[in-house]
């Protein structure tokens, strides 16, 4: 199982941690959450990992529909978006969560139609990135 969507993007880690929010904010999603996991895991473990960043992305209107059918919603919010330099540093991947996967398999149909609409918006948004 896919627990998201998935695109290389053919951009420079900076140009990348730039174009990915912008595009989200196009989708009325802002990013409230920016983990950097490479510099975590060294900080904490001392081991080298690759550039990876997690970005926690939310749409207010989204996640306020969400909530006001179940609180409990909010473990699965914001929507989580990876990017992490490819092994060749010449690209980065991004990978974007499909609530489809996640928020519509778990809770059934009362949130069906609520994550093809943000799966729907969060494509778009990858779909104005090169690649």
């Amino acid at each position: 199982m896919n627990l998201g969507m998935k695109k290389t993007l053919p951009l420079s880690w900076e140009a990348a941690l730039e174009a990915v929010p912008a595009a989200l904010k196009t989708e009325g999603f802002g990013v409230l959450t920016k983990i950097d996991l490479q510099a975590t895991l060294k900080e904490k473990l001392g081991v080298d990992f690759r550039r990876y960043t997690i970005l926690g992305a939310c749409n207010p209107n989204f996640a306020h529909r969400a909530l006001q059918q179940r609180l409990d919603v909010g473990l699965l919010l914001p929507c989580n978006v990876v990017l992490h330099e490819s092994e060749d540093k010449k690209s980065v991947e991004l990978l974007v969560i499909d609530p489809m996967q996640t928020m519509a398999s778990m809770l059934g149909e009362p949130f069906t139609a609520l994550a093809t609409e943000v799966k729907t918006k969060l494509a778009r948004a990858m779909a104005q990135l090169p690649g």
